[in-house]
């Protein structure tokens, strides 16, 4: 059974909810990938370099990256030419089989949501500014609050006007404790104040927002340093969780931005924003690709439930085939 035909049999037998949120949510991703395989195929009858070229070239403009693009190619061509496949049709499910395995074997194997293991969880926050951290924390809130999870907020995003009074208004309208400092406050103390506000309160779940800056890496290195000590001098082994957010809409520059923080910080997974509003889906294999780390939640809308967690498959079925059904 071919890769399609196991998605389709898969997603179809998954909630119509969370089908069509994906298949919404990557719709610009889709006319951009699978609407030009399409528009390929169909004008080829029989495949030759020129077809391999132009399939190259659909990939890199998605954003899965020139080296994982020119690898996914040269696996597809040896798997066709192993088994004499040469109609273009084929030739597209073996590319995104490809695309499957590429995902799959870069890096550790992939468990999405947080696992209460202990109590409490301490989440650490890290992106640049304008990626949609605080809207995307509030999500994560929520998400969790909703399966019975006490949460905490902690706001040692001291750096950005603005940033402790938008989280404080999630708070109150998530009904959850926050813990706030004063504007230029030192980060490590109000991180400190709030994780052990987490723990006398008895939370589950603390989430700790950072400052977004990547202009010098020094110290920002220096900042998420002395933030992850004074965690664990409350907390032994926190922050256990370190999750970079990034919007999709930047493209390659997202992965940039992913490298960056990979070097100053230690990263447990990604958070993909505004996939919705974004016509290069590839991202999420790029960033995999190259660092190694997986997408963990995935925002498909505005909505505050539209912030899912990561599905491979339901993933490739919207960004493949989508409304085919």
């Amino acid at each position: 059974m071919g890769l399609f035909s196991y998605l389709k049999n898969k997603i179809l037998g998954k909630s119509t909810k969370q089908k069509d949120k994906y298949v919404g949510g990557l719709d610009k991703s889709r006319r951009n990938f699978a609407d030009r395989l399409k528009s390929l195929s169909a004008r080829y009858k029989v495949v030759d370099e020129a077809y391999f070229d132009e399939l190259e070239e659909i990939l890199i403009e998605a954003d899965v990256g020139v080296t994982l693009a020119l690898d996914i190619i040269e696996a597809t061509k040896n798997e066709a030419r192993e088994n004499n496949v040469t109609e273009p049709q084929e030739i597209n499910e073996l590319l995104v089989d490809k695309m499957f395995v590429s995902y799959v074997n870069q890096g550790d194997d992939i468990v999405n949501e947080i696992q209460f293991t202990e109590k409490p969880i301490v989440l650490l926050i890290v992106g640049v500014n304008g990626v949609g951290k605080t809207t995307t924390i509030a999500k994560l809130a929520k998400r969790y609050i909703d399966q019975g999870k006490k949460v905490t907020l902690v706001a040692a995003d001291t750096f950005r006007a603005g940033a402790t009074e938008q989280l404080t208004i999630w708070a109150d309208r998530l009904k959850c404790p926050i813990s706030v400092g004063k504007e230029n406050a030192d980060p490590a103390s109000v991180a400190f104040e709030g994780v052990r506000l987490g723990k006398n309160n008895g939370s589950d779940l603390i989430i700790v927002d950072t400052a977004g800056r990547l202009q010098n890496k020094v110290n920002l290195m220096a900042e998420l340093s002395k933030i992850r000590r004074v965690i664990a001098k409350e907390i032994p082994n926190a922050p256990q969780e370190t999750f970079l957010i990034i919007d999709a809409t930047t493209g390659q520059n997202g992965v940039l931005q992913a490298k960056a923080f990979k070097e100053v910080t230690p990263l447990t997974g990604v958070v993909i924003t505004k996939m919705d509003g974004t016509s290069k889906g590839g991202i999420i294999l790029a960033i995999r690709d190259e660092l190694g780390i997986p997408v963990r939640f995935i925002g498909l809308g505005e909505k505050m439930d539209d912030l899912t967690e990561f599905d491979l498959d339901q993933y490739l079925y919207g960004l493949c085939l989508g409304k085919e059904e």
